[in-house]
């Protein structure tokens, strides 16, 4: 075996690693190992093909990674899929772009010109993130990579839109969708951002035809007066008497002179500025469903780019802002424009350029989603689709209860084009899996295939199972599907989650995963959103590179909560370059802790023979029955995705309980000849088992030690894996025998006098070479016994002469005494001269003096509420989180100081 390093450098021990890995072919698919241990597939939410690694991925990928890990070690037959997500809008808009710095235009380029552009850029990024993942050491199969515009996933993609045409549940139509301008496309409800705005709430006069109780006018209110040239109705609440008599009455809409009807509907909230409501139903969803229950006529105002179209006389031509500007002028110059006030509101903006959505009534493509809503809610509410955290299962049936038909075409030219043909001599039209250039009802030459393109989300939709042979070897699926687990994230149960449910329930009739466990939003060091821009974003790349790829994914996984959002605590500079995370430092202190520990116990094995641990000492009873009990926490919390609790588990285990107990205790017995080789045993075995339950969650530095270890009892027949990643996990029941409560119950009570002692030495500076005595007053004859039978260890271990122990109670403190009082017993460690009371009586009650001096002028800065108001909130909580250092500060002295009285 080759020696381990003196230090651990990630950046040395990682990249031979993941060199191992990829050249062993350990990240392939492959058979089982065990039989009925059954199978794990996992598909990787398809990342954007232009993207880049980011915290959410690095979170979701390690989740990931760490289920198909512990599944290998298990025997299961693992297949992670890999693949990217073509993002139609994403990289049209990216391409647009580098061609505009080439002084290109698609328009120009033409259709098939711009999709081989497309092509050539997808190809020269697409790896990107590919790269990123394997440096995080996630075992993919990335010999296996899926794209959404590969062949035969696109031949899914025709298959799943031609049978739902054909079964009815695909049909084209004229809503009102949300426009975006700038990219000429619609937009999905899901993919809509909703921003708040400062804006205006106009109040516009309009003409009655005939006075109404002598009232020549009506004063309608609304956020977008350019739109009014659109209006074909006024409406009012049927809940509003006051506005009753003017039912039935027209008025004469100014500027176009459009004489439009005033009537009642339930979409009007008479509280709501006037009560009287301009109806605009190509430009707004409820005016649209008010135009369609009125007949009233629906009239776009806008052209694709939100300019005004003809007709419309001087304000033909004008963008939004312009006519809207123009419109409030024309208002006022005629006397017509009440008055104006401020109004806060929520504003649509597209999810990737940002420019203010419009609503326009649009002729589209949409999937009819009342047959496939039903049984993608019942697969939840039975059960057979699980979210974790459970309160997630509700935001999907809400959303799913309140689901509209769905908006699948996109005006754009990178993207599964929609199969549908038309005939221009006899109207024909069919969707097809194959192209057609002549008509197949009347013979013509003039068919043309659709222009539209279909949302991203109709294609990754069909990701679990496209993925994996459908349509054209469903017998592929056989056995992996449905898959084992989705992690994503919360903001695409409804545009992905919903609906790779009902697709696959539709063309499988099975669900796609069985699990959906929804990771939180990694938010910047003060709670908001990372983000370039703001200076806040930390590029997983940059981590990987100070700390390496363990310490990142263990402290990522160690935040993984039920918590919705997390918070990441990155610094930076003043130029907003990255300087550190101090959690994933500590992350990387624990690795060099495991390393430096192990490195330790391998270089004291001359003599080692592989051979079944045994427990012949207390200590070995207690680690064993500990090592069996976190066996069965980190396999049942991989399980369950609590890998917050796994990571903190492991953490508090290998260095409070491996590292400063078990391995400080066993040291002795490495020197004894007689007990040497049975401690190497229990040593190694403890360290193996170690080991293979960190490696899902730190597979690179895990890896690099057990490939230096020598053979183990674990190793069955002495036949030792080729590497960690394949070799046996630690399975619970296999443990089971080594769960001792007593032995535990009775070290633990040893560890606690073993520290009382320990904490008096430092806390009073007194050299560990000092033999103190110890009487222990137990609350129990049981708590007696137990200490009783460790008392020869707690003396050679802590350095104790006299030990006494005894159930009896202390008429007064023994003289020269520091009392530590406990839950199980009580422990005066006799100091003696050691300790100058006096002077510490006298040093302690300076120090709380001091701190309570503090705390007073900390408390007064904080109720001055000047301070509050105009401190930063930086500033603020720096002051508060001292306070609350100061309180505990004093009393952790007050306690001292009751030793002294």
């Amino acid at each position: 075996m080759e020696e381990m390093p003196k230090t651990y450098d990630p950046q040395v021990t990682e990249p031979k690693m993941l060199d191992k890995w990829l050249n062993g072919g350990y990240y392939q698919r492959g058979p089982e190992k065990r039989p009925g241990a059954g199978d794990c597939t996992v598909v990787i939410p398809p990342p954007n093909v232009t993207g880049k690694l980011h915290m959410g991925h690095a979170l979701d990928d390690s989740i990931q990674d760490a289920i198909v890990r512990q599944a290998r070690m298990r025997g299961r037959s693992t297949r992670w899929i890999f693949g990217t997500d073509h993002a139609g809008i994403a990289t049209q808009t990216k391409v647009d772009k580098k061609l505009k710095e080439e002084g290109k235009n698609r328009l120009e380029m033409g259709r098939e010109a711009f999709i081989d552009a497309c092509w050539d850029w997808t190809h020269e990024y697409g790896g990107i993130i590919q790269q990123q993942i394997r440096r995080m050491g996630c075992s993919i199969d990335f010999e296996d990579e899926r794209f959404t515009m590969d062949p035969d996933y696109a031949e899914a993609v025709r298959r799943v839109f031609c049978d739902w045409y054909h079964d009815g549940l695909i049909y084209r139509g004229k809503r009102i969708v949300n426009w975006c301008p700038s990219c000429t496309t619609a937009i999905s409800d899901d993919e809509a951002e909703y921003k708040d705005e400062k804006g205006h709430l106009w109040h516009l006069r309009y003409p009655l035809t005939e006075p109404v109780n002598g009232q020549e006018y009506i004063v309608v209110a609304t956020t977008r007066p350019e739109t009014m040239l659109g209006d074909t109705g006024v409406a009012v609440s049927p809940k509003d008497p006051e506005k009753a008599a003017f039912v039935g009455k027209t008025v004469k809409l100014p500027i176009v002179d459009r004489e439009i009807p005033i009537f009642e509907d339930w979409h009007v909230d008479a509280g709501f500025g006037s009560g009287f409501v301009k109806v605009t139903p190509a430009h707004d969803p409820n005016d649209y469903a008010m135009g369609e229950a009125h007949g009233l006529e629906k009239i776009n105002i806008f052209d694709e780019h939100a300019v005004v179209v003809d007709g419309y006389g001087e304000f033909s031509g004008l963008t939004r802002d312009e006519c809207r500007e123009k419109v409030v002028a024309w208002f006022e110059e005629h006397g017509l424009l009440d008055h104006i006030e401020e109004h806060d509101h929520s504003v649509m903006h597209c999810y990737r350029c940002d420019s203010t959505l419009e609503p326009w009534l649009s002729e589209q493509w949409f999937v009819a989603v009342d047959k496939l809503k039903g049984p993608a809610m019942e697969a939840v509410t039975s059960g057979k689709v699980r979210f974790n955290a459970e309160r997630w299962k509700q935001s999907y049936l809400t959303w799913m209860e309140n689901l509209k038909d769905w908006c699948i075409s996109r005006q754009l030219w990178w993207g599964h084009r929609i199969p549908v043909f038309y005939c221009e001599d006899c109207g024909w039209e069919d969707a097809l899996m194959e192209d057609v250039d002549v008509c197949p009802k009347c013979g013509g030459h003039h068919v043309h295939q659709d222009e539209n393109v279909l949302d991203t989300w109709f294609s990754s939709q069909l990701w679990t199972f496209a993925t994996q042979g459908w349509p054209q070897h469903p017998e592929q699926l056989e056995g992996h599907h449905p898959t084992t687990a989705l992690v994503t994230a919360r903001d695409i149960i409804a545009l992905w989650v919903a609906r790779m449910i009902m697709s696959s329930l539709y063309f499988l009739d099975e669900i796609p995963f069985h699990d959906v466990v929804i990771y939180p939003t990694v938010l910047a060091k003060d709670g908001s959103r990372m983000s370039k821009s703001k200076g806040n974003g930390v590029d997983p790349m940059d981590l990987m590179d100070k700390y390496g790829a363990d310490a990142m994914r263990f402290n990522l996984l160690s935040l993984f909560t039920n918590n919705q959002d997390v918070r990441f605590d990155a610094d930076f500079d003043k130029q907003k370059n990255f300087l550190g995370s101090a959690r994933t430092e500590q992350a990387k202190a624990f690795l060099t802790k495991i390393w430096n520990a192990s490195r330790f116990l391998l270089m004291n094995m001359e003599g080692y023979t592989p051979g079944e641990p045994v427990a012949e000492t207390a200590a070995d009873a207690w680690m064993f029955s500990r090592l069996a009990k976190t066996v069965g926490q980190v396999t049942e919390g991989i399980e369950s995705y609590a890998f917050g609790d796994v990571a903190r588990s492991l953490q508090s285990f290998f260095w409070n309980e491996v590292c400063d107990w078990y391995i400080e205790v066993t040291k002795t017995r490495l020197s004894d000849a007689e007990a040497r080789l049975q401690a190497q045993r229990n040593l190694i075995f403890v360290l193996d088992t170690s080991l293979r339950l960190m490696h899902p969650l730190m597979p690179f530095a895990t890896e690099a030690i057990w490939e230096t270890m020598p053979a183990s009892w674990l190793d069955a027949d002495g036949e030792r894996a080729e590497a960690l990643m394949v070799a046996d996990w630690p399975e619970p029941a296999a443990y089971e025998r080594w769960i001792n409560e007593p032995a535990e119950r009775a070290f633990e009570l040893t560890r606690a006098v073993v520290t009382d002692v320990r904490s008096t030495r430092a806390r009073y500076r007194i050299s560990p070479k000092e033999q103190l005595g110890v009487d222990v007053r137990a609350n129990s004859d049981e708590v007696a016994e137990a200490i009783r039978g460790m008392a020869e260890f707690i003396c050679a271990f802590a350095r104790v002469s006299p030990l006494d122990i005894t159930t009896e109670e202390v008429a007064e403190k023994p003289e020269g005494s520091i009392v530590l009082a406990g839950a199980d017993f009580d422990a005066y460690i006799l100091v003696g001269d050691l300790v100058d009371f006096a002077a510490e009586r006298a040093r302690i009650e300076k120090a709380i003096a001091k701190a309570e001096k503090e705390l007073a002028g900390a408390e007064k800065t904080l109720a001055n509420e000047g301070f509050i108001a105009k401190a930063a909130p930086e500033v603020v909580a720096k002051k508060r989180e001292r306070a609350e250092e100061l309180k505990a500060e004093i009393g952790a002295l007050a306690a001292q100081l009751a030793d002294f009285a």
